[in-house]
């Protein structure tokens, strides 16, 4: 069975890989640019076959994709900057589409979409959000969640027309990776001594669950519908603390506030001008920092049997990671993959 990966090189992608690679799947295609870096592909990059191509170049994605039969779409681009809006838009969107397309015209047997949380929809006095929580226009939808509720519904379009899709929306996935990029940056700054924390709250994951959700989802019976993958709600102050600890660094004391956060964005904005480097700070992160949403998990629990990570594991997994990685200039780094599918 010919499986195709996209956003293979990644920080959730490699893991999904190594998943694949461990079950025994030996024939694995997977999608990389010239540029991507292959430092959490290291150990298995010489059992897959790797394809350089990108998904919005529809002719070489067109010749990736024959005889392809499983496809998992990993790949995606996250951004809060303004100046990146448009580009993401373009690669969650349209890249979608190419993928969507293209496995209707060559009768892939299922894809499995990687979507978010961000996607399903945030509005005023929402207590929980569930799977089936509409979509609505509000000014709390960041442009990523609304670049991936687009791309989302290429996949929805793709199944009415017959396709044999599933989609996963992940929490804020937690691990080893890319020190100073997603969620592992969290990391770096409790380790220089971060002393803000937002007061809002949201849900996280593990990587290893949600790469485990997607292989079971894929060999399952399950088609045309979403599953939310979260192990649990925590308030940010939580998560700071928690990996605090994880460094035997000081737990963050200053609690943002809108005057706090507002000053933060502009002198962050400013910083990232003059220096021409990317904005660790900006006003859409803000903002969600401020926000408290509650997602439910119970859906995927009950059709998978699955017991997800507890948070508290994966943030000591992900400390003890980084603390080796900052003995070496903080090269990337990765979880052992020691879980099992089967639950």
């Amino acid at each position: 069975m010919k499986i195709l990966v996209t956003g293979g090189t990644g920080f959730l992608g490699s893991y999904l890989l190594r998943y694949l690679v461990q079950k025994g799947y030996n024939n694995i295609h997977a999608i990389r640019r010239s540029s991507s870096r292959m430092d959490l592909v290291e150990a298995i990059k010489d059992k897959i076959h790797w394809i350089e191509c990108d998904i919005l170049d529809v002719v070489g994605l067109s010749e990736a994709m024959k005889d392809v039969q499983q496809i998992y779409h990993v790949a995606a681009m996250v951004s809060f900057e303004p100046k990146y809006r448009k580009k993401m838009h373009q690669v969650n969107i349209q890249g979608t589409a190419n993928i969507v397309n293209l496995a209707l015209e060559y009768g892939v047997k299922k894809l499995v979409h990687v979507s978010s949380i961000a996607a399903i929809g945030r509005r005023k006095k929402l207590k929980k959000i569930t799977e089936k929580t509409k979509w609505e226009r509000s000014d709390y939808n960041s442009e990523y969640g609304i670049s991936k509720y687009l791309a989302e519904q290429e996949v929805w379009r793709g199944v009415a027309e017959g396709l044999n899709a599933a989609v996963i929306n992940p929490g804020i996935i937690l691990g080893a990776g890319f020190w100073k990029e997603g969620s592992a940056s969290f990391f770096i700054k409790m380790w220089k001594g971060n002393k803000f924390y937002g007061k809002g709250t949201s849900a996280f994951v593990d990587v290893r669950d949600v790469s485990q959700l997607m292989i079971t989802m894929m060999e399952s019976e399950i088609q045309g519908e979403r599953f939310i993958a979260i192990s649990e709600n925590w308030s940010y102050q939580k998560i700071f603390d928690t990996i605090a600890n994880s460094l035997n660094k000081n737990r963050p004391s200053i609690g943002l506030t809108p005057i706090l956060g507002g000053l933060a964005w502009r002198v962050e904005w400013l910083r990232s001008k003059l220096t021409g480097s990317k904005a660790i700070v900006t006003k859409e992160t803000v903002n969600n920092s401020f926000q408290k949403w509650i997602y439910d998990n119970q859906k995927s629990i009950d059709t998978f049997n699955y017991k997800y990570i507890p948070i508290e594991q994966t943030i000591k997994e992900t400390g003890n990671a980084f603390k080796l990685s900052a003995e070496k200039a903080f090269n990337p780094s990765y979880l052992p993959i020691n879980q099992t599918i089967t639950h």
